[in-house]
C-alpha cells in the first residue's frame, strides 16, 4: 500500500508596506493657472499719446535752460549735454535746478522727478601766461610772461593774474611756453642764504632785542628757517621778515 503525498507548502505572503503617518495639515489645493492677458500688453502701448504731442512731455529745451542757468555767471559758458529724444513727465511748476558738481546739474520737477544733466563749463579769465621756455630753480623774468584770455574751468588751480606777482619768482617745476602759471608752479626768491649772518630780532609791545645769527637754511620773505644764536650757540626756528632779519619768538 503506497503512501500519500505530502501536501507542497504554501508561499509566505509578501510583507506589508510601512505605513505613512497622517499628515499635519490637509493638502494644498493646487493654483489654478492665470491667463495671460495679451491684449492688456498690446493695449498699453497704444494708450500712450504719440511721441512729441504739445503737452505731453517735458520739452529738453527747458530743461536744458534750468541746468544751464544753475551755473550762469560773467564770462562763463555752460552747456549741458542732453539727448534730444529725452522723455520726461511734465511739470506743473517751474523747474528747479542745482550744481552738484563741477560737472553736473541736478534738474528737479518740485514734488516730481529729479534728472542729473552733465554739463560742460568754459570761463573765460585774463591770467599770466609764459611766452617763453624757464628753467625750473630760475627766477621768472617779465619777458617771459603775458596776459592772455583763457578757460578758468579746465585749470587745477587758481590763476595768476597780475604779472608782477611772477617777476623774479622761482618756477618750482618746469616753464613750457603757453603754460598758465598758478600760485603751486611759484616760490618765492630766497632773500636769505646758508650760512648768512642775520639779525635775530625778539621782543615784544614797547621793547626789541636783537642779535647776530647766522642762517642755516635758504629762505624767502614770510618762511620759516632755522637759524643759529651766535651767542648762546641755540638754534632756533624763525620768519623771515626782509633781508638779513629774522623774528624769533612771539
Amino acid at each position: 500500500m503506497s503512501r500519500p503525498e505530502a501536501p507542497t507548502p504554501l508561499p509566505s505572503p509578501a510583507p506589508m508596506p510601512p505605513r505613512r503617518p497622517p499628515p499635519l495639515w490637509p493638502p494644498r489645493a493646487p493654483r489654478a493657472r492665470r491667463p495671460l492677458h495679451l491684449g492688456l500688453l498690446v493695449a498699453l502701448p497704444l494708450a500712450v499719446p504719440a511721441l512729441g504731442a504739445d503737452g505731453v512731455f517735458q520739452t529738453v529745451e527747458s530743461i536744458r535752460a534750468a541746468a544751464e542757468a544753475s551755473l550762469a555767471g560773467p564770462d562763463t559758458r555752460v552747456e549741458a549735454q542732453l539727448d534730444p529724444a529725452l522723455r520726461m513727465p511734465p511739470c506743473p511748476r517751474d523747474l528747479q535746478a542745482a550744481a552738484i558738481s563741477a560737472v553736473n546739474v541736478e534738474v528737479q520737477c518740485p514734488g516730481g522727478w529729479r534728472l542729473f544733466v552733465p554739463v560742460r563749463v568754459s570761463r573765460q579769465q585774463a591770467m599770466v601766461v609764459l611766452v617763453e621756455a624757464v628753467a625750473p630753480g630760475q627766477p621768472v623774468p617779465s619777458s617771459a610772461l603775458r596776459v592772455e584770455s583763457r578757460d578758468a574751468a579746465r585749470l587745477a588751480g587758481v590763476p595768476i593774474t597780475d604779472p608782477a606777482r611772477v617777476v623774479g619768482q622761482i618756477l618750482r617745476r618746469g616753464g613750457r611756453p603757453g603754460q598758465v602759471l598758478v600760485q603751486a608752479d611759484l616760490v618765492a626768491a630766497p632773500v636769505l642764504k646758508r650760512g648768512e649772518p642775520v639779525s635775530l630780532v625778539a621782543g615784544g609791545p614797547g621793547f626789541e632785542v636783537r642779535v647776530a645769527g647766522r642762517a642755516l637754511a635758504d629762505a624767502g620773505p614770510g618762511e620759516v628757517v632755522r637759524v643759529e644764536n651766535l651767542s648762546s650757540r641755540r638754534v632756533l626756528a624763525g620768519v623771515v621778515a626782509g633781508p638779513g632779519l629774522v623774528r624769533v619768538g612771539r
